[in-house]
């Protein structure tokens, strides 16, 4: 590869790259005011409405995912298009709006909370319960006329009887009706939209404990999903669920479930518990959690050094030795490596734990929950945690596997920066299988064997530069990604052909279409069978399963992502033709590595609303030998801005170089893609990729 001229975006030790997403979100509603009058704003009341005139009417409900729906921004817009209230829920997800007197009905209600909305609708304007839920979101899907919940408010501008009495009743009946064994099971009689309830895990929230809806616009209308959330026979087993498009009759649950399989009663305030008390210990200092000489500095040790009572009990039998979660046991090495090290370090000191909320069960009856971290930076993290319930409290305890691997439902946007017409969405499942070595740096896998739900095998090896295993295409050749692509699209929907024409080397063969996308399941499990280099080591198998599945590319379309700055997309496009950024030789005056920010050290992107903050940052490119590699940096959610030093995975892996006692880039090595990743709340993958590259196609 050619060295490009030295300038700020491709100097020849030192990257510097600028990078800033073009902004997004907001938007503004149409309609009309009287004279004289505004739509109001504020915590829960609005002024409006002719002088002297008195509003009344009091709006309010619960929002609420069975969680309570707490610090949600809640907007209602009325039949004019004008926002008549904004509020915020309190923590037990209520809220209350004083609507002001010339409110004209009907109403869409939201409640937003980082990249989840929640959608309602009441066809009156006098006030009442008015519940914001996913059972509520559904309804509101059904309604609108594309689908999207969040076209809804718009569509009643111009044809207000899409919300009547009649017209909510009737879907509130059939949804009912389709929820009847479960709804019979757990004797609730609520009705999803106005009845009274509280986000305690009783009566209806025990209903919203006991299921996960998915509603996925796609442009034409909706698919959505309910799930019941029941203790499967096996780890693998498919749950029970219904499927439906937004504008098809609705099918009933074919089966009832034991009531003993659901969460108990209490389970949504039980899981918050946990993350109170896990907020209580990461607020002690360093030396009051673990055996440390001060607050200042991190220290290594096992579950043995843990010695505060409020984190000792986090576990179960009171111990953090039973934790095991894939392969870390409760910890910290020299590396910074184990399960909760983040125990043994001062940086982790005031960690905010809250968002607990169950997503399934495993066939053991332990309970997989998901969370948001927040750390004294205001980073924000979501993740997934096992527990189990003893006696009516959560204790952790991991899923008790040896090898670590995670499964993610992925959505990417490659951005082809000097050929904008290649852009395209894929859809995969990245499957993260650390490339796992013995003490002399050799892999101790030969291969990981992957079973898909749809029951597609696919197999992972070692890669030379890689730090995860890679899987193989069906020709035998390594698609140099832990991404299972199982579909593509171009932006440009006129274009013809596809991605896979020009990136074969990514793409499996063949690629799924969208309906046999939408028909993978939610909550769907992924089977990994290990092979060990030492053939007397027996094969492990291990089952992992997701909230979530992978979105169909017409859903992908719908969702947004973090992005360049237009000052970062001409300083991109100058790189080609070369299609590469070439380090020369490092250098103790300029050592290489990425610095990726914006001219004058600005941010280097800028999250959008709706969509989900990036956590972590990647570049891939090769050695001057070609070989392959990816080095990755964990970024706070806040940073808008990233730092990349070299990191070898030995053996053949020649692209680092070490200067001054630093690992820096080697001379050749080029770097041909820059990735912000992030993860949603419900654990899906957005990969946003900046390529340097302009296809041959």
């Amino acid at each position: 590869m050619r060295t490009h001229p030295k300038s700020r975006i491709a100097l020849s030790t030192a990257l510097l790259l600028s990078l800033a997403a073009c902004g997004g979100g907001g938007g503004g509603s149409g309609g009309f005011l009287p004279t004289g009058t505004t739509a109001g704003t504020g915590s829960g009341t609005t002024g409006g409405g002719n002088s002297g005139t008195t509003a009344a009417a009091k709006l309010n409900g619960i929002a609420a995912t069975g969680a309570a729906f707490a610090g949600a921004k809640v907007t209602v817009v009325d039949q004019r298009g004008v926002t008549v209230c904004t509020t915020e829920t309190d923590a037990k997800g209520a809220y209350e709006c004083t609507l002001p007197a010339d409110t004209k009905a009907p109403l869409v209600v939201t409640a937003a909370r980082d990249d989840l909305t929640l959608y309602s609708t009441t066809a009156s304007a006098t006030g009442g319960n008015v519940n914001v839920t996913p059972l509520t979101t559904i309804i509101v899907s059904r309604l609108s006329p594309d689908g999207n919940p969040a076209s809804l408010a718009g569509a009643i501008a111009t044809k207000p009887d899409t919300v009547t009495d009649s017209t909510v009743k009737q879907q509130v009946a059939e949804l009912v009706a389709a929820l009847k064994p479960l709804l019979t099971l757990l004797g609730d009689a609520v009705d999803p939209i106005s009845g009274a309830f509280t986000a305690d895990g009783s009566g209806h929230d025990r209903l919203l404990d006991s299921i996960s809806v998915s509603v996925r616009p796609d442009g034409a209308g909706a698919n959505i999903e309910i799930t019941v959330k029941a203790v499967p026979t096996s780890e693998d087993a498919a749950p029970l669920s219904i499927s439906f498009r937004s504008d098809a009759t609705l099918p009933a649950l074919p089966q009832s479930v034991a009531t003993a399989t659901l969460a108990p009663a209490g389970a949504s305030l039980a899981v918050a518990s946990l993350f109170d008390r896990l907020t209580q210990c990461f607020a002690l200092p360093l030396s009051k959690r673990v055996t440390a000489a001060n607050d200042s500095t991190a220290v290594t040790g096992g579950p043995d050094q843990v010695i505060a009572t409020e984190c000792r009990t986090l576990f179960v039998n009171d111990n953090p030795a039973s934790y095991l979660s894939n392969g870390s046991t409760v910890g910290r090495d020299i590396n910074n490596q184990g399960a909760f090290a983040g125990l043994f370090r001062p940086g982790a000191t005031g960690v905010k734990y809250d968002r607990g909320e169950h997503q399934f069960f495993r066939a053991n009856g332990d309970q997989v929950l998901s969370y948001r971290t927040t750390d004294s930076t205001g980073a924000v993290q979501n993740q997934t945690i096992v527990a189990r319930d003893v006696g009516g409290t959560f204790k952790l305890i991991g899923n008790q596997y040896n090898y670590s691997v995670s499964v993610a439902p992925t959505v990417q946007d490659r951005d082809f920066v000097s050929a904008p017409a290649y852009n395209y969405l894929s859809v995969s499942y990245d499957v993260s299988i650390p490339n796992r070595k013995d003490g002399q740096g050799n892999a101790i896998f030969t291969k990981a064997v992957v079973t898909a739900p749809n029951g597609a095998s696919y197999t992972y090896k070692p890669g030379a530069g890689n730090a995860n295993l890679v899987v193989d295409k069906p020709d035998g050749n390594s698609a140099s990604t832990s991404l299972l692509r199982l579909a593509a699209g171009f932006r440009d929907t006129s274009k013809s052909g596809s991605p896979a024409d020009f990136e074969s080397s990514y793409f499996l063969s063949p690629q799924l279409s969208d309906e046999q996308l939408r028909q993978l399941p939610e909550q769907g499990a992924f089977k990994v069978e290990f092979f060990h280099v030492d053939t007397n080591k027996a094969n492990v198998v291990q089952t992992h399963r997701m909230i979530t599945r992978v979105p169909t590319i017409a859903e992908a379309r719908q969702l947004k992502f973090a992005d360049l700055t237009a000052g970062m997309r001409n300083e991109i496009k100058g790189i080609a033709p070369a299609q590469a950024l070439v380090f020369d030789a490092p250098t103790a005056n300029e050592p290489s590595l990425v610095d990726f920010s914006a001219e004058g050290d600005l941010d280097a992107w800028t999250v959008p609303d709706g969509a989900p903050a990036p956590t972590a940052f990647t570049v891939y490119g090769a050695s001057s030998s070609s070989v392959q590699f990816e080095d990755k940096v964990d970024v706070a959610s806040s940073a808008r801005k990233a730092k990349v030093y070299c990191s070898s995975e030995g053996g053949t892996d020649n692209h680092c170089t070490t200067i001054n006692g630093n690992s820096v880039y080697n001379g050749g090595t080029s770097i041909n893609l820059f990735q912000l990743s992030a993860t949603s709340a419900q654990q899906v993958l957005f990969l946003k990729g900046f390529s340097t590259r302009i296809p041959a196609n």
